[in-house]
């Protein structure tokens, strides 16, 4: 995308996303690590950005686009959280920024934007088969999203060929297979009713087709015996499967047999934020994080936040997806992660992601044909009552970053085209 003159200066220094993401911050006056171990992250001030990266402003500097937006936004007002921000961080239009509101899919630019700075643009997920030192093997995943048939009969034609003994011994694979509790399955804050629909579909580590055919698979263990039994059976082989904690390690002397890679970042990014796969969402934040145990999982990406120099009042992270309604972003959060994410070593990938304005993802068929075709890319979100769009305009006079969230809006998308065509007018913002 077209970035400000000068945007490789900005990242002088930057050695790695991963010093990217922890430069130090200066402060006149640090607490105490048993202070800080005291006070929620989500009510401590915003840390500085990254050395030589822009830092959202506080104050609005266009009051001829504040003006036309409050107007646009007229008697429902109090419902609308929306931020118009530059690259140099003025922030151009500012209405309830500060509000926390339910941010429905808009909590993926999170999830994704938290995966590619701590893993990197060239990260798959693996899918794995060991060799114990009993002979037995086991299965591991990290969630791949398109791990499928094929996938597993390659593992189950090698477990067969590896299952040791002579024979008719020779026919009996012993397997283990890694996976989380039942209890773990899905963010707690999910409602029952979506955990049925494809879209609501359980986050296993060893999930085929994503854990959804036409409905979401209930029992995805189950499943997978079923799928592996059958696989080995037509190879004339016998499965004797135990089911392990994923949380429990390998033994330092397990033997790699095989590996199934997932597809690379950019698709995993792309499934999550230009086509709103809740799975892959689900996945990249756990894997970010480095955890499985959702508890700490919020916890490091809520730091990550706070790293990043963003406004964090009020924020909460409670899933990857959005699904979960116990989520709080606020406007200007996202326009700082936007913002932010512009000028990271890897924001092409991160802008790449998006769905776009009339052409692709979950935005092909909104504003087609309008002055926003092509030139915003964007994620959105919906669940009943919340409708958010929130992504990168790009404009005459370079990129803006525009934040949209509505909690109970009554025609939502065309409001939010009305708010992307005025941040589109640049002669507004001189």
């Amino acid at each position: 995308m077209a970035r400000p003159q000068g945007w490789l200066l900005l990242l002088v220094g930057v050695a790695s996303p991963a010093a990217w993401a922890q430069t130090p911050a200066v402060r006149p006056a640090v607490p105490s690590p048993e202070a800080l171990a005291q006070v929620p992250l989500a009510s401590l001030p915003a840390a500085p950005p990254p050395i030589g990266l822009p830092q959202l402003q506080d104050q609005v500097s266009c009051p001829a686009l504040q003006h036309r937006l409050r107007a646009l936004l007229g008697g429902e007002t109090a419902v609308w959280s929306v931020t118009v921000a530059d690259p140099s961080g003025r922030l151009l239009a500012d209405i309830n920024g500060w509000i926390p509101r339910i941010p429905a899919s808009n909590q993926k630019l999170i999830s994704t934007a938290y995966a590619l700075d701590r893993l990197g643009p060239d990260y798959r997920l693996r899918s794995q088969l060991w060799r114990l030192t009993d002979g037995s093997l086991r299965l591991t995943g990290e969630g791949d999203p398109d791990l499928a048939l094929p996938q597993l009969q390659r593992f189950a034609k090698l477990a067969l060929g590896a299952g040791g003994g002579t024979g008719p011994a020779a026919t009996l694979v012993r397997l283990e297979v890694a996976e989380e509790p039942p209890q773990a399955w899905w963010p707690s804050g999910w409602a029952a009713d979506d955990r049925y629909y494809a879209y609501g579909a359980p986050i296993t580590r060893l999930a085929i087709t994503s854990n959804a055919i036409h409905e979401a698979v209930l029992n995805p263990p189950t499943r997978l015996r079923t799928l592996l039994q059958r696989s080995i059976g037509q190879q004339g082989g016998r499965l004797q499967l135990s089911m392990v904690s994923a949380r429990q390690p390998l033994p330092g002397d397990a033997v790699l047999l095989h590996e199934e890679p997932s597809g690379p970042m950019h698709n995993l990014l792309s499934l999550a934020n230009t086509e709103s796969h809740n799975f892959t969402a689900e996945v990249l934040l756990r894997q970010a994080a480095g955890s499985w145990d959702l508890a700490e999982v919020r916890r490091r990406a809520t730091q990550w936040l706070h790293e990043q120099g963003l406004p964090m009042q009020g924020v909460r992270i409670a899933d990857g997806s959005g699904l979960d309604r116990s989520n709080r972003l606020t406007s200007r959060l996202l326009a700082g992660l936007l913002l932010r994410m512009d000028q990271h070593p890897y924001g092409r990938e991160y802008l790449a992601s998006m769905a776009v304005a009339g052409e692709r993802g979950t935005l092909r068929n909104l504003f087609k044909g309008s002055s926003l075709q092509g030139r915003f890319f964007g994620k959105t979100g919906t669940i009943s009552g919340v409708r958010s769009i929130s992504g990168v305009l790009q404009t005459a006079s370079g990129p803006r970053y525009v934040s949209t969230i509505s909690n109970g809006a009554g025609s939502p998308n065309s409001t939010i085209g009305a708010v992307l065509g005025d941040s589109l007018n640049t002669a507004l913002c001189p």
